[in-house]
């Protein structure tokens, strides 16, 4: 008997292992282009954090558009960073369905799967279609926050117990949390690279009515205009910067 319980035991653990690999690899992820781009890879797999990219989602523009009888070759720009090559194999039952109607500066939605061929890494498209309603784009990035937003607070709590002298109600700021010897309100929240960098900025500004997004975007060269102003959006909404005598302004808490 204590050997049966013994194999429960180990089945049950294995099952909840199996479970959590479960919900980490058979989730579509919503993704940039830039986070594509910059997700480690681990023997063939790649992965965002602790998570492992099974089929991702990434809404663009298309830049390039050629196809063959065998498949088509699209290049899709989001504006978070370089465009990425998408591969679509056409569908021989059904020809002329996939791509015949793409046209170029035209929105669509990429699902797949990531690969690297020979160091490069590309999309294999298991669907690409128009995007019609342009609220799309903007539920797609929100979704991409939001998912951004999740994967930190997970392994926030994770590393919870160590801090919980510190902790605050989560989701709040907390002045206490220190790195590099500077207070990290950002730590509780888990902003990514691009919008510490555009808060920082905005942080640095000294005169009164704040950062105009004219100098933001020369101080930001390196980021587009587009990329800037999700940001933006992004940083406001979570109450992290406000808008001053216009909606062009805007100086951080």
């Amino acid at each position: 008997m204590d050997k049966e319980d013994q194999q429960v035991g180990k089945s049950g653990q294995s099952g909840q292992e199996r479970e959590s690999m479960k919900r980490a690899t058979l989730l579509m992820m919503p993704c940039t282009v830039s986070q594509l781009l910059s997700a480690a890879e681990v023997n063939g797999a790649f992965r965002i954090g602790d998570l492992e990219l099974n089929q991702i989602s990434v809404v663009g523009v298309v830049r390039r558009c050629v196809p063959s009888e065998v498949k088509i070759q699209y290049s899709v720009d989001d504006m978070t960073g370089p465009p990425i090559d998408v591969t679509q194999w056409v569908n021989s039952e059904a020809p002329g369905v996939p791509c015949s109607s793409v046209v170029l500066g035209q929105y669509v939605k990429v699902i797949g799967r990531l690969r690297n061929i020979q160091g490069q890494r590309s999309l294999l498209a298991g669907n690409v279609r128009h995007v019609e309603d342009l609220n799309e784009i903007t539920s797609h990035m929100l979704e991409v926050v939001q998912a951004h937003m999740q994967r930190s607070r997970n392994a926030h709590d994770r590393v919870g117990d160590m801090h919980t002298n510190r902790m605050d109600i989560p989701g709040t700021v907390n002045s206490d949390i220190r790195v590099d010897g500077h207070s990290e309100e950002k730590a509780a929240y888990g902003l990514s690279t691009i919008q510490r960098q555009v808060r920082t900025v905005i942080k640095s500004c000294s005169l009164h009515d704040g950062i105009s997004f004219m100098d933001l975007s020369m101080e930001l060269g390196f980021l587009s205009s587009t990329s800037i102003r999700w940001t933006l959006q992004f940083l406001l909404h979570e109450g992290f910067i406000y808008s001053t005598i216009d909606e062009d302004h805007f100086k951080s808490i």
